[in-house]
């Protein structure tokens, strides 16, 4: 269900790009070789899935509660699989309780509390790296402010301090400096996503859906004037007015009980007094007088129509039965909407339907992408006379559990994670702060597994049939910007920058960190198939779900430079239809199932992954092994993703960041080296690519004799490896020979930098991406480069991202990243900023790096800090089976040791601040830059030209 957590977004014609990390070369042990011999192979066998109810039941999660004197409400959850500890405090507060002229104050706040509090003074994410945290962040909807992190049992006191330091002791730390740059840095947020296609979309969906005194009525980012207009004496009734305790809930999950917990919390948050109580602002659901409708025009490469309708929210008891109307008639793959408008009409690319539900009120959409060459009026038709016809007649038995299970599945899934964005702990505080009750889950869960088609059809018939709100986007210039005072008049400077939002508190001592556990990865078992396929395993019960992968040596480096995009499409076309099945009955068994079939690649390997609820991985491993081993490649519908995919690279050469995807590869690698990608693929080639030439490349590369197997399960080895034997132990290699990658030597890396700029009028933001080919070895001491360029640009206290970020507010988050792969090594710098300060962030880019390089290495802190996060952070990274999957796959690619990770920590403590100097110094050549700018050339085109820096000019390729 996609509860407020999840932001709403628009479906736009556009590529989804999968990758996936993949693998080749492992170790295989002589005790395990022949395991194989000692398993005996078994047949597969028909079972049918097990029943929705059942799969619901086994979704619980045990808690205690108790309410502190001051009102906090704190809910504890065990899990002892991993020493590690999901803390997450919900503030019942949102957008929805701004009052007019204070749009997008609750995020600023959100942002606010994150640059420390009276007794943690600067950055809480230097406090959280020095204990390594995971999974941390803040954020903010409507309904609700949250924080989170997922910290070591031993930090737990520390991040304790923390929340309760900013929860009661925070006005004191907020001066007018504070505020003005996380001003900026929400500003560019807010650029950053107003720039997408499509990006103003929601505005408009909001204003007309609700009227203008609704809590609902903006967007929780705000406006830029009321951005402009906040000040610290808001800011401090905003504190004092939403954030005491008693308008709180502290979730601890984790490696952590009730008893230990509770004089914690005590210790704490005790002494915090009690805030005004926040009523979260009341909002009834006002349906449409009448049909509303408008055209707006964007970037994008398609036309796509909408419709959209008020209807209730979370706590409605018609909830359930609108969230699974919305999966049947647009949400599963197998949908009412994709079968007919994609699948059989062939008249729109992409479909999608939902709700979108929030505290008091919900969003139901239906949208279609329209294929180029139709006409909008006939998909808005067809659109219409298909919602209709589901509100008369209804879903089938078999949509409603297709659509239950398929929701079961994802929550059983995601309660593996502690923390997080969706993990136990988000679960207990989401059912809390909304309900008042923390099993609100359960009984919500419980609704799904027992929800009728009747009712379905009964709460669709009741809010779909009321006037909708029509919406066209159309390809066309869009609009004038609404611009921030900053750049439209360089704003008013601040009369006083040391003033404060309020007067600090008593001092508080703060509590030492415990000792910290170190990472106990699990062992990896390697045995081999009867055909001498290796097969890969590891074992987590944390829930009862089998992740397995298959990997092939192919990857984007397989195409042909004449053929970008080869390998993409036959991925994209193996779950088409296979073993006899339509892509329409594949998707539809893959529901029955609760499985979860993609694919996807990375330049070195292609893969497909299943993530399987144990209890049905017989039949979900047979239908695997259909997409794999039997796909149809049938004619029409490979016709119908050639022009998805078409659509889709259009939608690329709209899209900022990929513009550069497209853009980078190429310049770094030369025309035809096979990392020379263009995502999405080549337009031409994908034109005329036939059958006979996806069958070829599926009998060269996707292949037995170039497939390894990885498997991550709460089922013994014992158990698992006959059902894959007995769907892939069998398997032989085609009469025809295995395909062959060409690599050659990479051009030389520059050794002065170059700026290409790529038009792309009307942006408010410039993606700047710069990358260039480094002499480093992925299988040579590449984690002294990893954690030196944490430094740099690795993650949020790098150099570069506190500079444009924290110091300047010019951009909402830069990176630079190491990114090894089989054969190369790049580095790339990604820094969308404000379009007005496209020249003046590419010279602090140049002199951050510079700097770094040649004069100012590694301080001693940063190297504390850094040495600490990598080694402190180990267990929380992996915790979930997907994250041990994923580095059994990195660690075949790269040749390492099948327990790499748990010597990480050794090595990590053998660096000094001089080797990791020594190691990025090595590697990054800050003249040897080639810059790519995505951006509205008449405006940033003269900031470029100053650089001294040779610029050349192109159009989106």
């Amino acid at each position: 269900m996609r509860l407020i957590d999840r932001r709403l977004s628009i479906l736009l014609a556009g590529a989804s790009l999968l990758a996936a990390c993949a693998p080749s070369a492992a170790v295989e042990s002589a005790a395990t070789r022949d395991l194989v011999a000692a398993v005996a192979p078994a047949a597969p066998v028909a079972v049918d899935p097990v029943p929705v109810t059942t799969l619901a039941r086994e979704v619980t999660i045990p808690h205690q509660k108790f309410v502190l004197d001051n009102g906090l409400t704190v809910i504890v959850h065990e899990d002892h699989k991993a020493p590690v500890v999901g803390v997450s405090v919900w503030y019942n507060v949102g957008s929805k309780d701004e009052p007019k002229g204070k749009t997008g104050f609750a995020h600023l706040f959100e942002h606010l509390m994150f640059n420390g509090s009276e007794n943690l003074p600067g950055d809480y994410f230097e406090y959280l790296q020095q204990v390594g945290a995971t999974d941390y962040n803040g954020t903010t909807s409507f309904d609700r402010t949250n924080y989170f992190e997922t910290v070591p049992t031993g930090a737990l006191d520390r991040a304790l301090f923390m929340e309760s330091d900013r929860m009661g002791h925070l006005l004191g730390a907020i001066g007018q400096d504070v505020l003005d740059n996380q001003r900026g840095v929400v500003q560019n947020e807010k650029r950053q996503g107003d720039n997408r296609p499509g990006g103003l979309v929601f505005y408009k969906v909001l204003e007309t859906l609700f009227p203008e005194d609704h809590p609902y009525h903006h967007q929780t980012i705000g406006s830029m004037a009321d951005l402009d207009a906040a000040s610290l004496q808001t800011v401090g009734g905003w504190f004092h007015d939403k954030y005491g305790p008693n308008n709180a809930v502290l979730v601890l999950a984790g490696d952590i009980d009730a008893a230990t917990a509770r004089p914690l919390v005590e210790k704490y948050f005790g002494s915090i007094p009690r805030g005004p109580v926040n009523n979260p602002a009341q909002a009834p659901v006002i349906p449409l007088a009448s049909p509303q409708s408008a055209v707006m025009k964007d970037q994008v490469a398609t036309t796509s129509v909408s419709r959209f309708w008020p209807v209730p929210g979370l706590l409605d008891d018609q909830l359930v039965a609108l969230d699974v109307g919305g999966s049947v008639l647009g949400g599963l793959a197998s949908s009412r909407l994709d079968e007919a408008l994609v699948r059989n009409e062939k008249l729109a690319t992409s479909v999608s339907a939902g709700l979108y539900a929030f505290q008091r009120v919900g969003i139901f959409t239906v949208s279609a992408t329209v294929k180029p060459g139709v006409d909008p009026a006939v998909v808005e038709k067809r659109l219409d006379e298909l919602v209709s016809g589901f509100i008369a007649n209804g879903p089938t038995e078999d949509e409603v559990r297709r659509a239950t299970v398929s929701e079961v599945g994802g929550r059983i899934r995601g309660l593996e994670q502690v923390g997080g964005f969706g993990g136990k702990a988000v679960t207990l505080a989401e059912s809390q702060t909304f309900t008042g009750d923390s099993n609100w889950y359960a009984r919500n869960l419980a609704t799904y597994a027992s929800i009728t088609p009747a009712a379905v059809r009964a709460a669709m018939g009741q809010w779909l049939t009321k006037p909708a709100f029509s919406l066209r986007l159309e390809p066309g210039a869009r609009p004038p910007y609404e611009e921030a005072k900053s750049v439209n008049a360089k704003g008013a400077k601040a009369t006083n920058k040391n003033a404060k939002a309020g007067k600090p508190g008593a001092k508080r001592e703060v509590p030492p960190v415990g000792t910290l556990a170190a990472l106990d990865f699990p062992d990896v078992t390697i045995t081999r198939l009867s055909n001498g396929v290796e097969l890969q395993y590891a074992q987590r019960t944390a829930v009862p779900v089998t992740q397995l992968a298959l990997s092939f040596d192919a990857g984007e480096a397989a195409d042909a430079p004449n053929g970008r995009g080869l390998q993409s499409m036959v991925m994209s076309m193996l779950d088409e239809g296979a073993g006899g099945m339509s892509s329409q009955k594949l998707a539809e068994a893959e529901e029955r199932l609760g499985a979860d079939i993609d694919t996807g690649s990375s330049l070195d390997r292609s893969s497909v992954t299943m993530s399987a609820l144990s209890a049905n991985l017989a039949p979900s491993l047979a239908l695997m092994g259909d997409i794999v081993k039997n796909p149809t490649f049938d004619p029409v519908e490979l016709e119908r993703v050639r022009t998805q995919r078409l659509t889709g690279i259009k939608q690329l050469q709209k899209d900022p960041n990929g513009i550069a995807q497209r853009v980078l590869p190429t310049l770094l690698f030369g025309p035809d080296h096979p990392y020379a990608t263009l995502a999405g693929g080549d337009a031409a080639a994908i034109g005329r690519f036939t059958r006979d030439e996806l069958v070829g490349f599926k009998d060269a590369w996707l292949r037995p004799d170039r497939l390894k197997i990885f498997v991550v399960s709460d089922r013994p080895l014992s158990e698992i490896q006959p059902l894959i034997e007995a769907e892939f132990g069998q398997w032989a290699a085609p009469a025809v020979p295995a395909g062959v990658k060409h690599f050659g030597a990479p051009p030389a890396r520059p050794t002065a930098p170059r700026i290409v700029l790529v038009n792309r009028p009307d942006s408010p933001q410039s993606v700047i991406s710069g990358g260039q080919i480094t002499p480093a070895d992925p299988r040579n001491n590449i984690e002294a480069v990893i954690a030196a360029n944490d430094v740099l640009g690795g993650n949020f206290l790098s150099r570069i991202n506190m500079d444009l970020r924290e110091a300047k507010g010019w951009s909402y988050g830069v990176t630079g990243s190491v990114r090894p792969s089989e054969k190369a090594v790049p580095y790339v710098i990604s820094a969308p900023v404000q379009a007005d300060r496209t020249g003046d962030s590419i010279v602090a880019l140049n002199k951050d790096i510079g700097e770094f390089l040649k004069l100012k290495g590694v301080t001693a802190d940063e190297f504390t800090r850094t040495i600490a996060n990598r080694v402190n952070a180990l267990p929380g990274q992996y915790e979930t089976s997907g994250a041990v999957l994923s580095a059994m796959m990195s660690n075949d690619l790269f040749g390492r040791p099948t327990n790499y990770q748990e010597s990480l920590a050794a090595k990590y403590r053998s660096y000094t601040a001089g080797s990791l100097d020594q190691a990025i110094r090595g590697t990054v050549d800050p003249n040897g830059f080639v810059w790519v700018v995505v951006g509205d050339a008449a405006k940033v085109k003269p900031q470029l030209d100053k650089l001294g820096i040779p610029v050349e000019v192109i159009e989106a390729r």
